[in-house]
């Protein structure tokens, strides 16, 4: 019975203790009535950091009220703390009739807020956590003396990139402007695109210790509210420390993690942003990084480009053609010549069949090793041109390129139709318009050489086939990868491989948005009339 009783007083007092020191720390937070105590918090919270600016004023006719103002040197504009806030307090308010209501006992804090501030953003701020963090993000913070709160003013003016052309997604016909590190640059371009109040933009503060800002923006009445749903709900799931760039957030929120192929679209080009809202898409903005991620996606996002759209129906279509036929290429040039020379000589021609013996006729390595060893050295030369300065990247890499390809050739190493394959086969990875999808095809070549020299066109079936299989298996927040293919859907081919004329288009990709799916009742355009009488 003792021993009960001990257990039960343990519970109880452990439970007590539990709630008294998370009382103890919520009183920590709280921020406090005296402002001398305010301010030594800060100052040891931040280390005593020379770039936190602390100013002590005193403001009213007979100055009265203690107040001090707070701000990051570097983050917040210091111009406009001395215009709207010091000067408006320190000059401005002693000498206008409102300070007669300080005298008369009305509350400070709300002549301030409502009378006084000429500050286009300002809240009210009760906590240290909420205060550092707008403090840090370039907020100025106002106390008063004998007030347990305080304001948040919306100063923030560091210096930002300006907005410039994109170097990874250029266009001959397009717009030329591309995001930037801001965030409310990022979110002003595209709404200089899309003026709609439907265009909502939500934010959220992801990482323990960056609270990065990240913006959710969408066309409300377009978008799929299931899919919005399920973009909160992996963002609000994400716990870390912190979040540096949009890679962060699109490893922890795609669907699959083990799969070459990308589940979410990103881009620096805000034309395609607003083009992909329009189409009932999400877009994901992280503050720090130019690069937009865009869900939900599929396979055939990453074959368009912005340009297929700015340009007449029939040259975008045959360049989409071009650029399957290099992703044939770029996929299978290899593993197709090292099947076909290895075991299958009978598909060839008698002359170029001769003409392949003479050229591999001192070459001591297989076809397979041969395409390996030119494989990896072109990837070593492009990585290297990606890593150097870029006065002497381009010089270097195609210098590296010719002379190793030359004097491979010359010293028997590697013959001379495994170059010229192994050089149609990079520059189909460029064509290209995303880099992802074409790291992608980089990665396969090498298996699918490899079933090449093992079991030859049939060893390329096999690996097709496992290809399709898996891309047929992959979503993106829940719509499928290979949509309009698998599910078919005859409708939506018309912007697949083909992209038919403006007014065809007449509808939205309807497993992305599922409402709101016609978004033109246009009609094809009418022939001129003969008005000669001819």
């Amino acid at each position: 019975m003792k021993f009960l009783n001990k257990m039960i007083m343990r519970i109880f007092t452990g439970t007590s203790q539990g709630q008294s020191d998370s009382s103890k720390e919520t009183h920590q937070n709280q921020v406090k009535t005296k402002l001398q105590d305010n301010i030594q918090h800060i100052k040891k919270t931040l280390g005593n950091s020379t770039d936190l600016i602390v100013r002590e004023i005193r403001i009213g006719t007979d100055k009265q009220i203690k107040a001090a103002i707070f701000y990051t040197d570097g983050l917040a504009d210091a111009k406009s703390v001395q215009n709207f806030i010091m000067e408006t307090l320190m000059i401005n308010f002693p000498n206008s009739n409102l300070d007669k209501m300080l005298t008369s006992g009305q509350d400070s804090f709300q002549i301030l807020k409502n009378h006084i501030l000429t500050v286009g953003e300002v809240k009210d701020v009760y906590e240290f956590d909420s205060l550092f963090t707008s403090l840090l993000s370039g907020d100025a913070i106002l106390l008063l003396d004998g007030y347990a709160q305080g304001f948040t003013l919306g100063m923030r003016g560091w210096k930002d990139r300006g907005v410039t052309e994109t170097s990874t997604e250029t266009v001959i016909r397009g717009p030329k402007e591309g995001f930037t590190e801001n965030l409310r640059t990022n979110t002003a371009l595209i709404r200089r695109k899309i003026k709609d109040p439907h265009l909502w933009l939500e934010s959220k503060e992801i990482g323990r210790v960056t609270k990065t800002s990240v913006g959710i923006m969408y066309i409300k009445g377009i978008v799929n509210d299931k899919v919005v749903q399920e973009v909160h709900r992996r963002l609000d799931r994400i716990d870390i420390d912190g979040i540096l760039e949009s890679g962060y957030i699109e490893e922890l929120i795609e669907d699959e993690t083990y799969t070459p192929f990308p589940t979410i679209y990103h881009t620096e080009r805000p034309d395609v942003v607003a083009a992909d809202l329009l189409e009932g898409k999400i877009a994901i903005l992280v503050d720090g990084t130019p690069i937009v991620l865009v869900v939900p996606i599929t396979l055939m996002s990453f074959i368009q480009a912005a340009e297929d759209y700015y340009q007449r129906a029939d040259i975008s279509t045959l360049i989409r053609m071009l650029r399957f036929l290099s992703i044939f290429i770029s996929l299978l040039g290899p593993s197709l010549y090292i099947a076909i020379t290895t075991f299958h000589q009978e598909m060839l021609p008698t002359l170029l069949l001769i003409s392949l013996a003479a050229q591999r006729e001192g070459v001591p390595f297989p076809a397979f090793i041969e395409a390996l060893m030119m494989e990896v050295s072109f990837e070593i030369l492009r990585e290297a041109s990606i890593r150097m300065p870029k006065a002497i990247a381009q010089s270097i890499s195609i210098v590296g390129t010719l002379v190793i390809g030359t004097a491979a050739v010359e010293a028997g190493i590697i013959s001379a139709a495994m170059v010229i394959v192994i050089a149609i086969t990079a520059v189909s990875s460029f064509v290209l318009p995303s880099f992802d999808l074409s790291m992608t095809i980089r990665m396969l070549r090498f298996p699918m050489m490899m079933l090449a020299a093992s079991f030859g066109l049939f060893g390329i079936i096999i690996g097709v086939i496992a290809i399709v299989l898996h891309l047929c298996s992959l979503r993106s927040f829940g719509v499928p990868y290979m949509s309009p293919f698998a599910p078919f859907i005859l409708e939506e081919q018309k912007d697949s491989i083909l992209r038919m004329p403006r007014w065809a288009m007449f509808s939205r990709p309807r497993l992305i948005s599922r409402k709101n799916i016609i978004r033109e009742q246009s009609a094809p355009p009418e022939k001129p009339q003969d008005k000669t009488g001819g």
